[in-house]
């Protein structure tokens, strides 16, 4: 990953102190699964769920918008320690403006992740909009930056890596686990 940083987005991704995201197509595929009795199923990356946690544990705030309602989401962010879940959501940006109002954060401290037209307005908010590598084009080419993977298989995880990189932190995070 440091070779595609330029100096600019390493000094970006390094004053991020709250990473927001969204959940279909960014903590997920996109792709809506039901039951056949009408329940709703998603699949999260597992990589992605560590990479959350691993933020959390070097003082980087995680935070949930979604504009969908799902316990599953709720169980899942439980799971893995992420206290700022905003589900129902239909204005992100305002959502997000209340979340750093409540955190004292400036938004240019915040990068938001997002693949579709309804994240548009809160990630160009920030001071690191994100796209996953199959993020609308319209989002993706407002992003500053765009993961190699796509929503759901890891893409979340690379913004993770990029954050903790950014910050200095890769090779004490690589140590943690060796």
């Amino acid at each position: 990953m440091p070779d595609r940083l330029s100096d600019h987005l390493r000094d970006r991704a390094a004053a991020i102190r709250l990473a927001v995201f969204d959940v279909d197509g960014v903590l997920t595929d996109g792709r809506l699964w039901y039951s056949e009795d009408g329940r709703e199923l998603k699949a999260f990356h597992v990589h992605d769920g560590l990479g959350l946690k691993r933020l959390l544990a070097n003082g980087i705030e995680v935070a949930i918008i979604t504009a969908r309602m799902s316990h599953l989401v709720t169980e899942r962010m439980a799971e893995l320690g992420v206290a700022h879940v905003y589900q129902g959501q239909k204005d992100k940006r305002a959502c997000l403006h209340l979340l750093c109002e409540a955190l004292q954060l400036p938004l240019q401290q915040v990068c938001y992740t997002g693949d579709d037209l309804p994240d548009l307005r809160a990630m160009l908010a920030t001071g690191l909009p994100i796209a996953p590598a199959n993020a609308h084009p319209w989002v993706a080419e407002r992003a500053h930056w765009q993961t190699r993977r796509n929503g759901g298989e890891g893409a979340a995880r690379e913004v993770c890596d990029l954050l903790l990189h950014a910050r200095g932190l890769a090779d004490a995070e690589l140590a943690h686990w060796l």
